[in-house]
Formats: structure tokens, sequence, C-alpha cells
């Protein structure tokens, strides 16, 4: 993920006008996928409903946002940007954090058994323990009921449906990205600051 933070000011004549602000890497530079389709719809394995995907480019984005886009462009050529979008601060404030995703992650969750309780390992969509204890083929993925679950030696895998709060947490790789909006929109307004946002791979 790649990414400009901008505020919008009026210009006179002109009318309002977009100004680049920060770098989204000196805020956040953490690959978070569940983050990524909740937010954008972008590797939405979670199935959350993406609170702003799609959108492209801006047609109106600053000078530094717009050269910073054109080079990345020119570098990746054909296999780069793609899930470009945007999202104000007065939508990410909107957001309810606590909303299920539409349907169970589509990747099992793995839990392993300790001392102390289960632990989670990780998350995949398929997994060949798995796969010979339910009686999947090779590569074969299947949709699971919420809470469905399998102990396989040492392993719990289950099927759960996460929140919001989940894949974007109020302490996480987010908050300097969500101070920083926050910043901008006290001295500009909610409505005139926001995320561009694209990724390249």
């Amino acid at each position: 993920m790649d990414g400009f933070l901008e505020y919008r000011v009026p210009r006179g004549d002109q009318g309002p006008t977009w100004c680049g602000a920060q770098d989204l890497d000196s805020l956040n530079d953490v690959r978070n996928y569940d983050a990524f389709g909740c937010l954008f719809g972008v590797r939405n394995y979670a199935n959350f409903l993406p609170v702003a995907a799609g959108r492209g480019f801006p047609a109106d984005a600053s000078p530094t946002v717009s050269a910073r886009f054109a080079q990345m462009t020119e570098w990746y050529g054909e296999d780069g940007p793609h899930g470009t979008t945007w999202i104000t601060w007065a939508e990410v404030k909107a957001v309810d954090w606590d909303e299920p995703a539409e349907k169970p992650d589509s990747r099992l969750h793995e839990y392993r058994r300790t001392p102390n309780g289960l632990r989670m390992t990780g998350k995949a969509s398929w997994s060949s323990a798995l796969a010979e204890a339910v009686g999947l083929g090779f590569g074969e993925v299947r949709e699971w009921p919420e809470g469905s679950e399998w102990l396989v030696g040492d392993t719990l895998y289950r099927s759960v449906t996460i929140r919001r709060r989940d894949a974007v947490t109020e302490t996480g790789e987010w908050q300097p990205v969500w101070e920083a909006m926050k910043e901008l929109a006290e001295q500009h307004g909610d409505d005139n600051v926001r995320l561009v946002v694209w990724f390249d791979d």
C-alpha cells in the first residue's frame, strides 16, 4: 500500500484546492490484508463490506499526490498500481467499528493448545492437515458456517466472522494515520481531509 494525506483549502477564484500533507509510508507501512479489505476492498479475505472501495484516483488530487502516483505508474507499468481509492476523515469518523464482516473469514483461524489455553497462530484458506481430516481435495476451499471447528493434532481450526475493530485495531498501525487526519481536520474540516491510497502488487 502506498498513499498520501491531503487537505483542501479555499484558493480565491480557483475554488477549493487539495494540497499534499504527508506520505503514508511515514505513518503506516504495515501489510495488513484484513485492514486493506475492511477499508478499501483489497485482498478482502475477511469478507467485509468495504468502507471506500474502487473510487479510483481523484481527478482533483494535489500536484504532489498526482506526481507520486504518476511515478509509481511508470515504475510498475501494466502491473501497478491497482485498488486506487480515497477516504475522507468524515467517513473514517462515521465507521461503525463493531460492524461484523458480511460472512465468515474465507481463511480458517488456527489456534495451538498451550498450557495457558488456546493461542492464535495464523489464518489459512487451505491446510493439508485439515484437508485430510475433513476430506477436501488438494487446494479445495469451502465456506464453513460461523463457529465450525476441528481439532487436528494440536491445532484447532475455527470459522470466524471478524469485526472491523479486529481488522483495524484501536492501538494498531492505523492509529498514527487517524491521528494525523484528525489534526488536519481540526484546521480544515472533516470533509476537507482525505487519504488517497493505491496498491502495487
